[in-house]
């Protein structure tokens, strides 16, 4: 069965990318000039983790040219077994980074290929297929990410904050915990600086020593390139430190969960403009029509995006109602839309100009999500879809009976849910091909049948003495 893409992505005739060798030398000489040593050929599984082969700067060529190759059989979503030949990484040369806490090393993003060609199970390729798709409309997608996460430490073989004095039940924008932690995270900080992220503000969230970092947003690809670098980055950082920085959705019950909140636009491919933003919007919202038939699409195919948005278990531990300490989990339950109001899936903020799904997560392959969400957007756009008038109502407090006036659906409660969702609608083929679609599928489904089969002490706690 083939793996190999119809769609040519960065690469004349649909082959690999070339360079003129003078190009690769002068890009060489200037990572040695900056003392960079190795560099990382790199690509993400289907989880979105990072992972590479370190080649030393004298192969930086080679490296170029798809020297470093890689078994797919050992990576989970690669679709290869034993008997297959290699796939190689071609590194993206814009994309090509100094690591600024290790900086003798480079990380070098690219796309994975067979036997010279775009591999279709490659997360980054897909991701770059669709914004080909809006590329051939004159749209560029541009996308910011909020980065939410735990530091946590193991204590007795129970996770607990990583600061033991952060125990306060309403912590979002506590000065205290925030300046406690101001070590790390103005380390943190000046690295992204350091990359030219830009970042506006970081804050301690709802949650203990849960922290939340805002920066500035970039085209699509490589927005989901810094989120892949950020998490490596912070992890790193984090076990310097003497504790864990972790990206699981939702760590502990009573607590609020981390997202991971996209916020999406549309520009003009030549001139830059923002063709998502209208202050006279008649709806109020500060959005134009192009937006609304976006927002439209992704309400759409919401259930089966959710899989790649929300990929874990523990995903669906924070699309809840209540449960935080806050009494709401400040994530969306419901299927719908609304202008600076918190309680949808897709909200509007202030200003206008963008939409944010806060259907996201911190776990979530950042590649796969925004080509999900993208693809569906653009269907929306395709076919002139119209979401109706924003709501203006705390979806939270609406009974069921109302809801069901309002034509309001609820996301997947399980990643069970989810990924059946994602099975059954053809978007997620038209996205990912036919073999990604079907390892993703049975991958998802084996992680929720292994979570379901495990009997927890929950279960021991409420059954075993029971009857």
């Amino acid at each position: 069965m083939s793996m190999l893409v119809d769609e040519r992505d960065n690469a004349p005739n649909g082959r690999a990318p070339s360079h003129a060798p003078d190009v690769l030398e002068a890009k060489r000489r200037e990572l040695r000039e900056r003392g960079v040593a190795y560099c990382l050929s790199a690509y993400v599984d289907v989880h979105g983790v990072p992972k590479a082969k370190a080649v030393p700067i004298e192969h930086f060529g080679q490296m170029m040219k798809g020297s470093e190759l890689f078994t797919g059989a050992a990576i989970d979503g690669l679709g290869q077994g034993p008997s297959d030949d290699e796939l190689s990484a071609w590194p993206d040369l814009d994309a090509i980074t100094v690591l600024p806490w290790e900086p003798t090393v480079a990380w070098a993003p690219g796309v994975l290929h067979y036997h010279g060609e775009p591999y279709a199970m490659d997360s980054r390729g897909i991701l770059q297929r669709q914004t080909a798709r809006a590329a051939e409309r004159g749209l560029r997608f541009n996308l910011g990410i909020e980065t939410e996460f735990f530091l946590v430490r193991r204590e007795n073989g129970t996770v607990v904050p990583a600061n033991p004095k952060d125990v306060i039940a309403r912590a979002a924008y506590d000065i205290t915990g925030l300046l406690e932690n101001l070590g790390f995270m103005d380390q943190l900080v000046r690295y992204m600086n350091e990359l030219g992220w830009d970042v506006h503000s970081f804050d301690h969230e709802d949650a203990n020593s849960q922290f939340e970092l805002d920066f500035s947003y970039t085209e699509a690809v490589r927005m989901s390139d810094r989120f892949t670098l950020w998490r490596l980055m912070t992890k790193l950082l984090a076990r310097e430190h003497g504790f864990e920085a972790t990206f699981m959705p939702k760590p502990y019950a009573d607590r609020t969960g981390s997202g991971g909140h996209f916020n999406m636009s549309m520009a003009d491919l030549e001139s830059g403009e923002n063709l998502f933003h209208d202050p006279k919007d008649p709806r109020g919202a500060g959005v134009t029509k192009l937006a609304y038939q976006f927002i439209a699409g992704v309400l759409r195919h919401a259930p089966a995006i959710c899989a790649v948005t929300g990929p874990t278990v523990n995903s669906y531990k924070r699309l809840i109602k209540s449960g935080s300490m806050t009494g709401f989990t400040w994530a969306p339950v419901f299927i719908s839309y609304g202008a600076n109001n918190r309680t949808h899936m897709l909200r509007v903020p202030g200003g206008g100009g963008r939409v944010e799904s806060r259907a996201v997560d911190i776990s979530c392959n950042p590649y796969l999500a925004a080509a999900m969400l993208l693809a569906a957007g653009l269907e929306g756009i395709e076919n002139e879809l119209d979401p109706g008038d924003p709501i203006g109502l705390n979806m939270y407090e609406q009974s069921d009976e109302q809801l069901r006036e309002l034509g309001v659906r609820t996301l997947p409660r399980t990643l069970l849910e989810a990924v059946e969702a994602f099975d059954a609608d053809p978007l997620s083929e038209q996205v990912m091909g036919p073999e990604l679609k079907r390892a993703f599928v049975e991958l998802k489904s084996e992680e929720w049948w292994s979570y379901h089969n495990t009997v927890s002490e929950w279960e021991h706690d409420r059954y075993l003495e029971f009857f």
